[in-house]
């Protein structure tokens, strides 16, 4: 793979993990895993020639074993963090003291894994590590732009309507529910009500209820105890945990299961939670933000939704307009997309076809 300077923007391209682990049967199970979700993997089985390979070519993410011949883990997780302070590192063990659990997360660590791995949890921290990279970014975007107002680009009536109703719920203490169609902006919707609130300078936190499997939801949102299940190594702060003092967003919340919607319930009702496997009630001041893509009244009137979480979320409903709707924001659209992909990539840049463009704006 060639070197080259890393995108700010991790979904516009394949986002590269770098693997380091002295077993090979271990490099090549998280290669597999990782590289069938559509990851970029590179391996190296000592810290020596994993340092080598982020110094070649940045990556996104490591995922790194705590005993390795020669330079250790930790070791080498100093020395990857006093790089780079944006690539975020997994720590992996089979034989971890909880001395090693704490020193890791002391040195910066995202997480502290416990082998044998689960396919599953190994998913969910690299898609969390990966999208708090992605916001590192989007944030350092946003200090060196002068963007629009709401970070979203359009003039067409609906867009303009859609302005209006951010700028008067933003300030509010009012949850808010999205709906609209999967690509429509939603999430950009609930960063500008984030940003335009009094909470800004608190935390943004997302997570995908649709991505997140139903036996670890509940561990992901509240967090966890040290035994609370095996693997558990350490004690780990759940989404409203990391979100307090700022905003939860709470994307596909239609697909959540019924079982973590009445502890989201709860969360809402009393501000109060406990940790998987914890026994002390915790309290959070967070400001709940959900979207959907579904009719959630529909899915109440099937059972597959909690009628009392359905009010509590939609205090104050907002929808992204499709892109039906606003056609004529296509151009801009267009000329944005391509102005920023050539900045990101050292592009000169491009002029889009004039019948391609017709094209685009005829195909709704």
């Amino acid at each position: 793979m060639a070197s080259e300077t890393r995108a700010p923007d991790v979904d516009r391209r394949r986002p590269r993990v770098v693997v380091i682990d002295d077993e090979r049967p271990i490099r090549d199970s998280l290669s597999l895993i990782l590289e069938g979700e559509g990851y970029a993997v590179r391996t190296a089985g000592s810290a020596e020639d994993g340092i080598a390979l982020l110094d070649a070519e940045r990556a996104d993410l490591v995922i790194l074993d705590v005993r390795l011949p020669g330079m250790n883990g930790l070791e080498a997780l100093r020395e990857i963090a006093g790089r780079d302070e944006q690539t975020d590192v997994i720590m992996i063990s089979g034989h971890a003291t909880l001395s090693d659990a704490v020193e890791a997360t002391r040195l910066g660590a995202f997480d502290f894994l416990q082998k044998p791995l689960n396919r599953d949890r190994v998913l969910i921290t690299v898609r969390n590590a990966l999208e708090r990279v992605q916001l590192q970014y989007e944030m350092e975007r946003l200090r060196r732009d002068s963007p629009s107002r709401f970070q979203m680009i359009g003039r067409a009536p609906v867009m303009q309507q859609l302005y209006r109703e951010i700028e008067k719920v933003a300030p509010s203490k009012a949850r808010v529910l999205i709906t609209g169609e999967n690509g429509s902006g939603k999430e950009l919707i609930a960063r500008s009500v984030h940003e335009h609130s009094a909470r800004r300078d608190g935390p943004f936190v997302k997570v995908n209820c649709a991505a997140i499997p139903k036996d670890l939801i509940e561990s992901e949102l509240f967090g966890y105890e040290r035994g609370a299940f095996s693997g558990a190594v350490a004690r780990k702060r759940g989404h409203f945990e990391v979100a307090h003092g700022g905003t939860i967003f709470l994307d596909e919340i239609g697909d959540m299961a019924l079982s973590a919607q009445a502890k989201v319930l709860r969360v809402l009702q009393t501000g109060e939670f406990m940790r998987v496997g914890g026994e002390r009630t915790m309290t959070v001041d967070v400001r709940v933000l959900s979207a959907t893509n579904k009719d959630l009244k529909t899915e109440v009137e099937k059972g597959e939704f909690r009628e009392d979480l359905y009010f509590r979320l939609n205090v104050v409903p907002l929808r992204s307009p499709s892109l039906r709707e606003r056609v004529e924001d296509i151009p801009m659209l267009v000329e944005a997309f391509i102005a920023e992909t050539c900045e990101e990539n050292g592009f000169r840049r491009k002029q889009l076809d004039p019948n391609v463009l017709e094209l685009l704006e005829r195909y709704h």
